[in-house]
């Protein structure tokens, strides 16, 4: 009698099950992606986000990527003029004036401005791998938004990595992390190339699955029911309400923690006011009871402030562009 392993039928019924669950998928694909970075007076961190991008494999579709900037200086404004020319994607800087923590208006203005039908959204501190976007394309479904994680890096590495580390793929790379003093060795299993074990640690994980800002996607079409980002929440869960509403609105999280992780550069967080972490509380707490799927201080109510102004000093792509918002299309002003 041949005995089978019980691990080796195990194993099969598990592959049985993940194929079932993440291949019966829409056949409906995007036809371009719009990747949108948020960033603040990081500039050195932004240029190692830029390295990773600068060497996607990826040729599907049209790319933009998007440069949500909530009021930094003229040094960010330069950095990525001195990209622009010769990045493989069209790379444009959206800008406002500085005004505190403004994180969710520039993300709303974003989104009005992308050109595409699917946006991923990250922020400057979030270094890809080169799949990235071709992981977000593969795993795109209709219905559904992508829930992905970071692997976060020590202060010393972030500052440590180079061009060649981020564009060789050595940052991304176990063994090359560990000799270079990576201790969390417990969140190392994030950054394996193998998609089937990928897609097993994904299956069987007890996170939930939830919007995170330095790591998600959805239908553009999708973000706008729902009216963007609550444009008056501060810094605090802002990114999670928004796929709160998402959820509300009848999309599914899809797990996808080990499919396509960034690096997390470190940072501080000045902006970590603790007032501003409990009022965000409270209205996640009313979204989720009430099941409310549109802001009231989202896309709809930042057009309608602008829709009259034939000058819009604050929406730019840079200080010196900017545009005007009328029936909510995005104008060229002057």
């Amino acid at each position: 009698m041949v005995r089978i392993p019980i691990f080796t039928s195990l194993t099969e019924t598990i592959s049985k099950e993940i194929n079932i669950r993440t291949h019966s998928v829409s056949p409906r694909k995007p036809e371009s992606l719009a990747v949108i970075i948020t960033t603040y007076n990081n500039p050195a961190w932004l240029e190692k986000v830029l390295w990773g991008y600068s060497v996607q494999n990826y040729s599907q579709t049209p790319v933009q990527i998007i440069v949500a900037d909530d009021g930094s200086t003229n040094t960010t404004r330069l950095l990525i003029e001195k990209y622009r020319q010769h990045f493989p994607w069209d790379l444009v800087h959206l800008w406002h004036p500085d005004h505190g923590f403004q994180k969710t208006r520039i993300l709303n203005r974003a989104i009005v401005a992308a050109k595409a039908d699917y946006l991923i959204f990250t922020d400057h501190d979030c270094i890809p791998r080169n799949d990235f976007l071709a992981l977000h394309f593969e795993h795109a479904e209709t219905g559904y938004f992508l829930s992905g994680s970071y692997v976060k890096l020590s202060k010393i590495l972030s500052h440590q990595l180079t061009q060649e580390d981020i564009v060789a793929g050595h940052a991304f790379n176990k063994e090359w992390l560990k000799s270079q003093g990576f201790r969390l060795h417990s969140t190392l299993p994030k950054l394996t190339a193998n998609k089937r074990l990928a897609m097993f640690l994904n299956w069987i994980t007890t996170t939930d699955a939830t919007w995170n800002g330095h790591c998600s996607s959805c239908w553009r079409n999708d973000a706008l029911a729902i009216n963007g980002f609550n444009e008056s929440m501060g810094y605090g869960g802002e990114d999670r309400e928004f796929g709160e509403r998402l959820s509300n609105l009848g999309i599914k999280a899809k797990q996808l923690r080990y499919s396509f992780p960034c690096l997390h550069l470190d940072h501080a967080r000045p902006y970590a006011i603790p007032e501003s972490i409990a009022k965000n509380k409270t209205i996640r707490k009313e979204t989720r009871q009430s099941g409310q799927i549109e802001t009231a201080y989202g896309i709809k109510q930042m057009l309608e402030e602008k829709k009259n102004d034939g000058y819009v000093e604050n929406f730019c792509v840079h200080p010196s562009i900017c545009f005007s918002l009328r029936d909510g299309l995005l104008r060229r002003a002057g």
